[in-house]
């Protein structure tokens, strides 16, 4: 940082080293908004000069990326002040909840109240990860810790409710599924499969049981071609038919099953390959496998299938939980000693041990600021409200404007996206 020049102090340098960058990053955001304007302008020119269909799309995602830019910088001059000086209710909300939001500022705590490595200094010249180590290590502690670690974890288990873990567990498992996507790993998976042959006895199995029922159910292949034959043929002629095609389809079956080679065998393999290929790139395939994934997700079988098994993996821990000499808490203390013995020996696992515990002692510090100490709010709420929102809005600002930039962005995406959809679906 450049020295502060006479009369300035070191931290007004800095808060208007930042007020700049703000300055900077709300002139990038405005300019980009002007410029998907002035796309936007071009696009809907060119689509009434009849430019082609690719207007449509660059018109639809600059709009969307208009509408974007414009809500998110409402949303970000409404923290600071009343946008374009109108009386809009819930804005301006720095100035005008200054004591409320003054415990929220992380910078100013940072700077003036609590420091990250301060913390981090005191926790390192104790030595935790030591002396927590060669406690462990002892018999007579790791099973003390065991056997409290057992009880907290059957009286956990024991409270909770079987519609909660249910609610808890299928959100969770519905959450992960949805947010990854399974076909292109299907895909991948079917190409492997069918690469290595291994399809084959499933299909071996089909022609086999195909066969068998043919040589059972033959009538019932005849009746259903003499069925659906016209009214106005002769039934010797129907029935000849049906004796023919159920001739040719169980020749047909036949040769499949013993022939490795069969051409219908090709075709399965060549129709497997393509579905795999369509699943790891073809987006219609893509989107049904998503929409059969939700469906199947959101059925009360499966939900179901999610309690029962949790029940019973419940009964299991429990019960393990109550025997002493179970394997579960047997485990458990060995494991105890074993990390006690470890972190009294091992350098490295200490290292990592005391920054797992700074790390947390940090992240409490930082996040539940508001209970440790009273003396934040107690000195913002002797600012002035302008300047509260001026320092705020030097410290944070130049991050806000990032989210105009994504609005902008992100916009124009989901505009193109809608508008590609429309057009998909309306033909």
């Amino acid at each position: 940082m450049p020295k502060a020049p006479p009369g300035l102090t070191s931290s007004a340098l800095a808060d208007e080293e930042r007020r700049r960058g703000v300055r900077r990053m709300k002139t990038f955001a405005t300019g980009l908004l002007l410029a998907v304007a002035l796309v936007y302008a071009l696009a809907k020119w060119a689509q009434a000069a009849g430019a082609g269909a690719w207007a449509g799309f660059v018109a639809a995602a600059a709009e969307a990326g208009m509408v974007g830019a414009l809500a998110d910088w409402f949303a970000v001059t409404a923290l600071f002040r009343r946008p374009l000086g109108l009386p809009i209710p819930h804005t301006a909300i720095i100035p005008t909840k200054k004591d409320q939001l003054g415990v929220s500022l992380g910078e100013f705590v940072g700077e003036n109240f609590l420091s990250g490595e301060v913390v981090r200094r005191r926790l390192r010249a104790v030595g935790i990860g030591s002396r927590l180590g060669a406690w462990l290590a002892r018999p007579e502690h790791a099973d003390r810790v065991t056997a409290e670690l057992a009880a907290a974890l059957r009286g956990a288990l024991t409270v909770l409710r079987d519609s909660d873990v249910r609610a808890v567990v299928g959100e969770a498992i519905t959450r992960r599924a949805n947010a990854q996507e399974i076909a292109p790993a299907l895909g991948s998976a079917l190409e492997q499969i069918v690469t290595k042959g291994g399809h084959r006895k499933v299909v071996d199995l089909v022609c086999v049981r195909a066969h068998d029922w043919l040589v059972t159910h033959g009538d019932s292949v005849m009746q259903a071609v003499t069925g659906g034959a016209p009214g106005w043929t002769p039934r010797f002629v129907d029935r000849k038919v049906g004796e023919r095609v159920y001739r040719e389809l169980l020749r047909f079956v036949t040769e499949m099953r013993d022939m490795p080679d069969h051409p219908a065998r090709g075709a399965v393999d060549r129709f497997l390959t393509d579905f795999a290929g369509d699943l790891r790139s073809d987006p219609d395939t893509r989107a049904r496998v998503e929409r059969l994934k939700s469906e199947v997700l959101d059925r009360g079988e499966v939900q179901d299938l999610i309690t029962s098994a949790w029940n019973s993996v419940r009964a299991m821990v429990v019960a393990a939980a109550e025997d002493e000499r179970s394997e579960l808490r047997l485990r458990a203390r060995a494991a105890i000693l074993s990390l006690g013995a470890r972190m009294t020996a091992d350098d490295r696992l200490r290292a990592k041990v005391d920054g797992w515990l700074e790390d947390a002692a940090v992240h409490v510090v930082t996040t539940y600021q508001d209970e440790i100490t009273s003396l934040i709010t107690e000195t913002v709420a002797g600012w002035d409200a302008e300047q509260t929102s001026r320092k705020v809005e030097a410290h944070i600002g130049r991050d806000l404007q990032f989210i105009r930039v994504n609005g902008t962005v992100v916009g124009a995406l989901a505009g193109l996206l809608i508008y590609t959809a429309s057009r998909l679906v309306g033909g």
